[in-house]
């Protein structure tokens, strides 16, 4: 709030959409009473991708999934040769 001319004066701010350069919304800026609002939602977010970032992370030393991954490359080596330049 600011004072004008012994008045009080409050602003009002509305959700701001941010476009990208084709015009599809890709944020919002939210009034803080309706970020409140969500604010759990988010965090709950956060620790549910930076669970499976660690997860994903932890794929690399995994060697069931090495053994796995390495049996799928075999497997498709022959289709993946059409499809590909040669070095």
């Amino acid at each position: 709030m600011s004072e004008r001319g012994g008045m009080m004066l409050q602003a009002t701010l509305s959700r701001q959409f941010i476009n990208d350069t084709q015009g599809r919304p890709i944020a919002v800026i939210l009034p803080i009473e309706e970020y409140a609002r969500i604010e759990h939602i988010l965090e709950e977010h956060d620790q549910k991708e930076a669970r499976q970032l660690r997860e994903m992370e932890s794929a690399a030393n995994d060697p069931l999934f090495l053994a796995d991954l390495e049996e799928t490359m075999t497997a498709y080596e022959t289709i993946d040769a059409e499809w590909w330049e040669r070095a």
